[in-house]
């Protein structure tokens, strides 16, 4: 059972603009240009395929053996808290080839799901339904977007909220992605909680990643891989800023059922399925925005 959110972003009812349906791949005439564009889904985040082979995973499971060294020895720039935290998921875990063997997976899953959704009943490819959010593009010029297959109207009529659910929420329910809901780009009334009860039953049943009790969120990955290059220079005498020293961990987490806000190291205190993450510029306008409550930890 799912606990009760506190938080109402996009009423039931208001639609986010469209950015309408296109194909799946391009093919031009001599005289049609086509673009593509690569999409980042949003509130979503699977593991990591960076690495690349197996050979770069085990690069980076030495990496993060030398980092959980360093942090045991006291020279990596985290606190306490998330020390205790992470040293069990990364010290002699062979956490990368763990990230890159489940990212394959994720990748492989949601290829199958995309072929199976978009076939209609006569067996034509049905195009892909993009949606965007407050911010379109990320730093990449990535579009962001939420991505379903398109239905005509009269089977949308014939549908479930569920039944049309995005390529997004597949991913959460199948335990290959956790959710990673970033401020301004909150899901709606409706949809952030079918997001939150996907998480947690995908995390109750093991689903995924969830299998593994071991295993690091895609955003967690990508924080111990900046954490080990930072912790890298450190060790070797470099003069690092107290900005340069923590640029491996940039944004604040809210708990979305209290309201809470909380620091960029004290995540971990509540479950991935109620975490908002915030960049630190948008941090006062969400405050208002969203009524949020600075944790004791960040006002003491």
């Amino acid at each position: 059972m799912a606990d009760p959110i506190s938080i109402l972003w996009t009423p039931a009812g208001f639609n986010l603009p469209s950015l309408g349906a296109r194909a799946l791949v391009d093919v031009s005439d001599g005289d049609t240009p086509n673009i593509r564009m690569p999409i980042r889904m949003l509130s979503v985040d699977t593991p990591e395929v960076t690495a690349k082979s197996d050979a770069g995973a085990a690069r980076r499971d030495a990496d993060f053996d030398e980092l959980a060294a360093w942090i045991r020895q006291g020279d990596a720039p985290v606190s306490q808290d998330f020390a205790t935290y992470i040293l069990p998921l990364i010290d002699g875990t062979q956490a990368g080839t763990r990230q890159f063997t489940q990212g394959k997976a994720a990748s492989a899953w949601f290829k199958a799901r995309v072929d199976s959704r978009l076939v209609r009943p006569n067996g034509r490819r049905r195009n892909l339904f993009l949606r965007s959010a407050d911010e379109q593009f990320d730093n990449y010029g990535r579009l962001l977007a939420y991505v379903a297959p398109s239905y005509s109207g009269a089977e949308l009529s014939t549908m479930t909220r569920a039944e049309r659910a995005t390529f997004n929420l597949d991913l959460i329910e199948s335990g290959h992605a956790a959710p990673f809901v970033i401020y301004p780009s909150v899901p709606g009334e409706l949809d952030l909680p079918m997001l939150v009860r996907a998480a947690l039953d995908a995390q109750t049943n093991g689903r995924g990643q969830y299998a593994d009790p071991l295993s690091l969120t895609g955003y967690e990955y990508r924080m111990v891989e900046k954490l080990h290059r930072i912790t890298k220079k450190i060790v070797r005498g470099d003069r690092l800023s107290y900005r340069e020293k923590i640029a491996w961990r940039s944004r604040y987490c809210a708990d979305i059922r209290d309201r809470t806000l909380h620091g960029p190291e004290a995540y971990m205190a509540f479950p991935p399925a109620y975490r908002l993450w915030l960049w630190p510029d948008d941090v006062q306008e969400a405050m208002g925005a969203l009524n949020l409550v600075p944790s004791p930890t960040l006002v003491t």
